[in-house]
């Protein structure tokens, strides 16, 4: 499967060093042998330059892998550092009279457990988020690829939010299969007070308790929380950051540095987890008190909380996940930088459907 990704993808109009190379002018000349010895030359050098800069063709097994990885970094790391936040969020949906606010939240959660109290379920966060996103990141190159091809370049270009959307909402569908156990287990651990303090107390106990059961039960709201946020997540940052190069960027990408690129990319992140938290709240909270309860069910704990009982806590998250998602374009779009690895322009719309629109002469 992933040969034949591979494959297509060379010719895929995501292919960062082929689409640049044509807009900008340095391919084509092959066949004019004698010529003016100056800019055709100096042309071909800095096509072969551009081409070389890279450490892998996009979408092959190399890319894909390093594109995986990136994402293990940049969902690992990030969740687990906001842990004492998510804790607080997760306590205030499961028991709003307790935890009244997130400064209350706080406050309470210090008086009774300490600061090291703080950081419970660090271990399933750090596992469990690390695992989602290697396949979150790194399926999600692999999906706009495939429906890429399948649509042909023009209609990738035409319906390229719908592609943005369906890619990713493939790719967290593995996700969230791989995320399921961990964030059950994460959940027992800051919301069940003595139930257990780590992973290897927590893990065997649920399954004592419910078999299997207990750690894919949350999957479906998982799917309903998760799925809508990555389609945000991804729709929303390629969106925004092409409308920045176009509308607030004062030049083109191609004349940015590195660091003002990743910039962008951090700005563009923030507007997306903006959007991306509010979208997927109330499903959140629905995950937060099933995966607390036995035997409960989705529907359940939805017609019990209500439609205020669903955003609770909604302004801890959105600071968690804005900053959240930032951090994660910012380390994700750094890894392709440290590695050299193919990072698509903004789409220009192709010469092809230029000149069925009329706008070339």
């Amino acid at each position: 499967m992933f040969s034949s990704v591979a494959h297509l993808a060379r010719a895929n109009p995501f292919n960062a060093p082929h689409l640049q190379l044509v807009h900008d002018g340095l391919t084509g000349h092959r066949s004019s042998p004698v010529g003016p010895p100056g800019p055709p030359r100096r042309s071909r050098n800095l096509a072969a330059a551009a081409v070389e800069e890279y450490s892998c063709e996009y979408g092959s097994m190399k890319f894909y892998a390093l594109c995986g990885f990136g994402g293990v970094l940049s969902c690992g790391l990030t969740h687990t550092a906001v842990v004492p936040l998510d804790l607080v969020k997760c306590r205030m949906q499961v028991d709003p009279q307790k935890y009244k606010g997130i400064f209350n939240g706080f406050s309470v959660t210090l008086k009774e457990d300490g600061v090291r109290g703080l950081a419970k379920g660090w271990a399933p966060t750090f596992i469990g988020y690390s695992m989602q996103g290697l396949c979150k990141f790194g399926f999600y190159e692999v999906f706009k690829v495939l429906y890429s091809n399948m649509l042909g370049e023009e209609n990738t270009y035409l319906w390229r939010t719908s592609l943005y959307l369906a890619a990713s909402a493939s790719a967290e569908f593995f996700a969230d299969i791989a995320l399921a156990p961990m964030e059950a287990a994460k959940v027992r651990i800051q919301t069940q007070p003595g139930y257990a303090n780590t992973l290897r107390d927590a893990a065997p106990k649920m399954y004592k308790e419910e078999g299997l059961k207990a750690f894919y039960k949350g999957v479906a709201p998982l799917w309903m929380r998760q799925i809508p946020y990555t389609m945000m997540k991804f729709a929303c940052f390629e969106r925004t950051v092409e409308a920045l190069y176009k509308f607030v960027v004062p030049k083109p990408r191609s004349e940015c540095t590195k660091a003002e690129q990743l910039v962008v990319t951090f700005v563009a992140g923030y507007i997306a987890g903006v959007f991306c938290a509010i979208v997927s709240h109330p499903a959140d909270s629905v995950v937060s008190v099933l995966n607390k309860e036995k035997g409960s069910s989705a529907s359940q704990v939805l017609q019990r909380l209500g439609f205020r009982g669903v955003w609770k806590g909604l302004f801890a998250r959105i600071i968690m996940i804005g900053t959240l998602t930032a951090l994660q374009w910012f380390i994700y779009d750094s890894v392709k930088v440290y590695f050299r690895l193919p990072r698509p322009p903004p789409p220009e719309m192709p010469e092809s459907l230029k000149k069925k629109l009329g706008l070339t002469q």
